[in-house]
């Protein structure tokens, strides 16, 4: 049977660290955002005995992996046991020790044998060995950030409902918030499920359970149809644009309806408000530009604004692009970068305005918690760089090489009109708003938001 061990001391009492792990949400904050893996299954708490499924698929090699929690000592101790998966044998003891009044060592200790027994130990060993190590520096990480986010906040729990709940950016928001104590109600389209909180609207039939808003403390509105999924033909382009101006038209009228509104609404924008712009530095108060797409986000903010009439605090969230391998445009790209035939787009000198998942969903935090945030907000790291540079930073984060570009005439016949305005047109986008509230980034340089985001040279806190 081989060790493993890994451990980091973090300076927050032991008690707030031993809290966030015991609470929904943990597990899938501490999921790597490489790892194609998701929970399917839980039976039961860490402090019963109970049970986790997880999936983990690996271009076309599905795993399953169950966990039986043992050895439940409260403030200092669980154990986690392969109950079936990959592995020959698996034990995860996570051990919490107190450092002083206010810091704490997390400790894991892993037992296990690998697969196949003894005729893979010595290889699987030393590969097993290195993505684990790779793994808790982004766990410890992230942890950190994590808790020294929710400290800025000493202030009564917060509900919040979220449509888009279960997103890219919405479930990790969910997962956010609940491991720091709040309660979520995810807004769904689907049957709800009461025991989870849930709100049923049907955006498209103008529906929604609007009295269920009353008393919530904060709604956040990231629901709409994917700008990238597929080429912008008239009928494409009239979805994207029903089911974010109707979408938000719903939500507004909803919560000019109630008695008790929720105090703020966090409602989603895009970066395609400032229209191709060049090499111009561009803030909140920067003129719209033209198109599609900065004609989308001006109606799309206009409906949001309207919620201000039942005197809720309005923000409106101008997105640039997300950095997380676990899904939107850096997911969509990394398959060709990991091949090496990665390449700039088009000449490589239009702005690409990005920000690292992670501080996405602490700003959204931010605009929750921080009564002076309001009106328009870009979701941009301080630090824009052009698509040659990023190119750049990709492929060195991945150690592949970037030289094969593809040309704007290619970027046009494959995707048309979405191509251009998402991968050709550029907007050199600064954060003047989200600095002048206080916000602080954990990463304004790119390649440490890669480095991060990939697992790759993690730095804590």
């Amino acid at each position: 049977m081989r060790r493993f061990n890994h451990e980091k001391e973090l300076p927050f009492p032991v008690e707030q660290v031993w809290d966030w792990h015991m609470r929904p949400g943990a597990l899938e904050r501490l999921m790597p955002p490489w790892e194609d893996a998701r929970v399917v299954g839980r039976v039961g708490g860490i402090g019963d005995g109970g049970t986790v499924h997880v999936k983990v698929k690996r271009g076309p090699v599905k795993v399953d992996f169950k966990v039986r929690h043992t050895d439940f000592e409260p403030g200092s101790l669980f154990t986690d046991e392969q109950v079936s998966g990959p592995m020959g044998s698996w034990e995860h003891r996570h051990e919490f020790e107190p450092r002083g009044s206010g810091a704490c060592l997390i400790r894991d200790r892993i037992r296990y044998d690998p697969p196949l027994g003894a005729a893979t130990a010595a290889l699987a060993g030393s590969t097993l060995e290195g993505e684990m190590k790779r793994l808790f520096r982004f766990r410890n990480q992230r942890l950190a950030q994590d808790l020294a986010r929710h400290a800025t906040y000493d202030g009564p729990r917060l509900k919040v409902a979220i449509t888009g709940a279960s997103g890219f950016v919405g479930s990790a928001l969910h997962h956010f918030l609940t491991t720091g104590g709040h309660e979520v109600l995810p807004i769904v389209r689907r049957r709800p499920d009461r025991d989870l909180g849930e709100i049923h609207w049907d955006p498209m039939e103008r529906k929604i359970e609007g009295t269920r808003l009353e008393g919530v403390d904060a709604l956040v509105h990231l629901a709409g149809e994917s700008l990238s999924r597929g080429r912008w033909n008239p009928a494409r382009k009239r979805a994207i644009w029903k089911s974010r101006i109707v979408g938000t038209q719903v939500i507004a009228d909803a919560l000019n309806r109630l008695r008790d509104p929720p105090r703020v609404f966090v409602s989603s924008s895009a970066i395609g408000y400032y229209g191709n712009r060049g090499s111009e530095r561009l803030v909140e108060r920067s003129r719209p530009g033209s198109g599609f797409l900065a004609e989308l986000c001006r109606e799309w903010e206009s409906e949001a604004f309207k919620a201000r009439r039942s005197g809720v605090r309005v923000v409106t969230l101008r997105t640039g692009l997300v950095l997380s391998p676990a899904g939107g445009a850096l997911g969509t790209m990394l398959l060709p970068f990991k091949m090496g035939i990665g390449g700039r787009l088009g000449s490589g000198r239009q702005y690409v305005s990005w920000i690292d998942h992670d501080d996405l969903v602490a700003l959204i935090f931010h605009a929750l918690v921080d009564t002076s945030v309001r009106g328009p907000v870009n979701g941009t790291a301080p630090h824009p760089v052009t698509n040659a540079t990023f190119t750049t930073k990709l492929g060195h984060a991945l150690r592949r090489p970037t030289l094969l570009p593809v040309p704007s005439l290619a970027v046009r016949g494959m995707f048309g009109e979405m191509g251009k305005a998402l991968l050709l047109d550029g907007q050199r986008v600064l954060p003047e708003a989200a600095r002048r509230t206080g916000f602080r980034f954990d990463f304004e340089g790119i390649g440490e938001s890669l480095a991060f985001q990939l697992g790759r040279a993690a730095r804590v806190p």
